[in-house]
């Protein structure tokens, strides 16, 4: 009887914990696209649906990567497909509309380059929410715009402006036959004024990658007479309707295009529906008139059927904010939001093979994306993930190479390992469904045991050192395959990493050979060198023995200084400024071995010593939170036996180095990868992506609910004792499911069975998960791999 009563009051309090986590009231209303449009963030402020690939905004002549930045920078254009948070060269942005009037309404007045034309934009004037996006130019004119899948759609409002003699000024819109860092090859554009038509196509570079790609355009001028039509070249214009331009010669990038005037409406709004496509002008075409019908209504039909579907996208996630700031729940919603913009689905606009399957693109990059982006994809997202997993599969199929980064069509640069695998192992762990495992391992040795002939794009370098050495070389002698012969360090922890992921994914399938792969994710143990120290620039000893270090084929060993490639010292790029460790130090890479922490923690000297060392990185200016190898440090306290330093350590960077400002994000978001770290931060859990574990802290909110989009069944976390000044920020005593759980980690059944799990929290430390039998799991607990995947 007094079991039944147990139950009876312990589902109660779950009713009841059910009916206090509610949804914060119009989540979506706290999505601030425009966090993390300066300082470096390099985010997508425009308007898009969920993985869509239209993305119309404003583009700017400042920080373009993603088209706009509120740096104050002038509007060149508004275009209608970008990427978002990358890094390098801008992505994309072809095709840009310009609107102006001309004075006296000559044609030849109007400025047509995009330094002539630029303008400034207002700054009170910015609107940006998900599925919108407005500004006004200090012309007066204003644009607003709003997307369909492969559509975007404008309005344009011009202000009524008279010419010298007192006769309305006519407004012009330009096309311009570009894109946002001028990589254009050659282009064509052709115009009917009779249908208010203007197609056209170009071959454009992709921003981080090989070869080029063809994009096409079909733009319809509607809700305005056109008065007139033609084409420009440089800083002049004329009624031709056709034109073909080269790229130019030398550093003489030709400019050109097409425009169309029109009588002023009498609410002097011109609309522009613009079909974007990868296949043809036609299909271009057909794309913008299936999306978007020709009606009075289309645009604000459009923006609301946007904001739909992405309050369906969030609706997974549930918030009890507990009195925490706006600005905290405005930073949660708008990372999640951004981990939704990329990648692309493109299916049906693949020209390059026909296939049943989804075809995504803009992978930018996987290094970036699988360390917490695809993981959350995963929890709110399962069907969108599984899908993206058979597209990186069908992407083997055709081109005999899992992509590690991918974008407009092409193979991106291969930044470390190929980690690619490690979102395969990421979703076979977690179950995700629809997936042919059997492929998905074919792909994976292929990766492991063949090396390409351009391995900078796809496949690893240096397999034979690989499987004969047993690690990745200073200097090594590949005559193979070709890439930028360095990143040995990085490289080596990655292909062991890679390895693991390969092993768990054939150890579940019953292949014999997963032992091999097994016994080569402890290759990074090569590379430690015992008796290392690490010295400041200034002469300082930092106090630590035993780093890694580059190896040659002989076995004798080379030298980088720890520091090298940290925020202390200098930047380490693929091309610019080589390496052996890549975009970080060795420093930073001291922590990178996921599936075996407790070895390396007894490498370097027991518990003790890892968390001192771990402190020291992230208080000494070495930790750059800018780029995503950091992210794992910050919860690498966990495997140390002491998960309150993670959760203590979370803080120190939230919201310091995230917030809800313009300058939120501490780097490039880099497709969402920046986002999705904050939103499991504040969410309280963090992946080891790859493995079957969720590091748990409190969260940064009373509670969330995640209700999983398949089983439909909720989880939940909840504090109690919850503080919203993070005062108590330490796990005193756990519950799952209403019993005592001292384990500092959890796994995926968590969502896909609906647990809740109730935090009680206080402002010191506790023994909470701090047992050898609490911490998460590593590959040197048990030979075999870990126990249950």
């Amino acid at each position: 009887m007094a079991i039944l009563q147990t139950s009876i009051l312990y589902s109660l309090l779950l009713l009841q914990s059910a009916q206090n986590t509610v949804a914060t009231r119009d989540d979506l209303r706290y999505v601030n696209p425009l966090i993390g449009s300066t300082n470096g963030g390099n985010v997508f402020a425009g308007a898009s649906l969920p993985y869509g690939m239209a993305k119309p905004v404003a583009d700017v002549g400042g920080q373009n990567t993603g088209g706009f930045s509120t740096d104050g920078s002038k509007v060149t254009g508004f275009s209608h497909m970008h990427d978002s948070g990358t890094g390098g060269n801008p992505s994309m942005g072809n095709f840009p509309l310009f609107p102006q009037y001309c004075e006296d309404n000559i044609v030849d007045n109007c400025k047509f380059p995009k330094s002539a034309r630029a303008i400034h934009y207002k700054n009170d004037s910015v609107v940006a929410k998900p599925g919108y996006f407005a500004l006004t130019l200090e012309s007066g004119i204003k644009a607003e715009m709003t997307a369909e899948r492969r559509t975007a759609l404008y309005r344009f409002t011009f202000p009524r402006s008279r010419a010298a003699d007192g006769s309305d000024l006519n407004p012009l819109i330009l096309l311009d036959l570009t894109d946002l860092w001028d990589s254009r090859q050659n282009a064509s554009i052709s115009l009917d004024a009779d249908s208010g038509r203007i197609k056209g196509n170009g071959t454009f570079l992709p921003s981080f990658g090989a070869g080029s790609y063809k994009s096409y355009f079909c733009a319809d001028f509607v809700n305005a007479e056109v008065k007139d039509s033609g084409i420009w070249v440089n800083d002049r214009a004329g009624p031709v309707q056709d034109l073909f331009v080269t790229r130019g010669f030398n550093n003489f990038y030709l400019q050109g295009g097409g425009y169309m005037t029109f009588d002023r409406p009498h609410d002097g709004i011109v609309t522009v529906r613009v079909g974007v496509s990868y296949i043809s002008t036609d299909q271009a075409c057909k794309n913008a008139e299936s999306e978007v019908p020709d009606s009075e209504d289309a645009f604000d039909d459009l923006r609301k059927n946007a904001e739909n579907e992405w309050k369906q996208k969030l609706s997974p996630i549930k918030l009890t904010p507990g009195g925490v700031s706006d600005e905290m729940i405005s930073s949660f919603w708008s990372g999640i939001y951004r981990t939704m913009l990329s990648p692309q689905d493109l299916t049906g606009e693949n020209p390059l093979w026909k296939s049943d399957e989804p075809y995504f693109d803009s992978f930018y990059c996987l290094w970036d994306a699988f360390r917490a982006q695809h993981p959350f994809l995963t929890i709110i997202d399962p069907q969108a993930q599984s899908k993206m997993v058979r597209s990186l599969l069908d992407t083997f199929k055709h081109e005999g190479w899992l992509p590690d980064c991918r974008m407009s069509l092409c193979k991106g640069w291969t930044q470390g390992g190929s980690n690619a695998d490690v979102v395969l192992a990421d979703a076979y762990v977690k179950n995700l469904t629809g997936i042919d495992w059997e492929l998905a391992y074919k792909a994976m040795v292929n990766d492991a045991e063949n090396e390409p002939l351009e391995w900078s794009y796809e496949g690893r370098g240096g397999l034979q050192s690989w499987k004969r050495l047993n690690y990745v070389p200073y200097l090594d002698f590949d005559y193979i395959g070709f890439g930028t012969n360095s990143r040995s360090i990085s490289r080596t922890l990655e292909y062991a990493y890679n390895d693991y992921g390969l092993a768990i994914v054939g150890k579940g399938l019953g292949k014999k050979d997963y032992t091999t792969y097994l016994s080569r994710s402890g290759n990074w143990q090569n590379l430690y060198k015992e008796d290392q120290k690490s010295l400041l620039e200034n002469g300082t000893d930092t106090g630590f023995t035993g780093f890694f270090q580059p190896k040659y084929i002989n076995g004798t060993w080379g030298y980088q200084d720890p520091i090298a490639c940290s925020a202390l010292a200098s930047w380490c790029s693929l091309t610019s400024n080589p390496s052996e460790t890549f975009e970080s130090s060795i420093w930073e890479y001291i922590f990178f071995v996921p599936h075996d922490m407790a070895k390396l923690i007894e490498m370097v000297g027991g518990p003790q010593s890892f968390v001192s060392r771990l402190d020291y990185f992230h208080t000494s200016g070495l930790a750059d939170m800018g780029n995503e190898p950091v992210f794992l440090t910050v919860y690498d306290y966990h495997y140390a036996g002491r998960p309150g330093l993670s959760a203590s350590r979370a803080h120190t960077y939230i919201p310091s180095s995230f917030n809800a400002t313009h300058n939120g994000l501490p780097g490039n978001d880099d497709s969402g990868a920046m986002g999705s770290f904050l939103a499991w931060s504040l969410m309280g859990l963090f992946p080891n992506p790859g493995q079957n574990v969720y590091l748990i802290i409190p969260p940064f909110f009373e509670a969330v609910a995640i209700t999983h989009p398949e089983t439909h069944k909720t989880a939940t976390i909840r504090n109690v004792n919850f503080d919203k000044t993070y005062k108590n920020i330490f796990i005193q005593s756990a519950k799952l499911n209403g019993k005592p759980y001292t384990k500092s980690w959890i796994g995926h059944e968590f969502f896909t069975q609906g647990m809740t799990l109730e935090l009680t929290l206080g402002d010191k430390e506790s023994d909470w998960g701090t047992h050898k039998e609490d911490l998460p799991p590593s590959l040197s607990d048990s030979v075999a791999g870990y126990e249950g995947m």
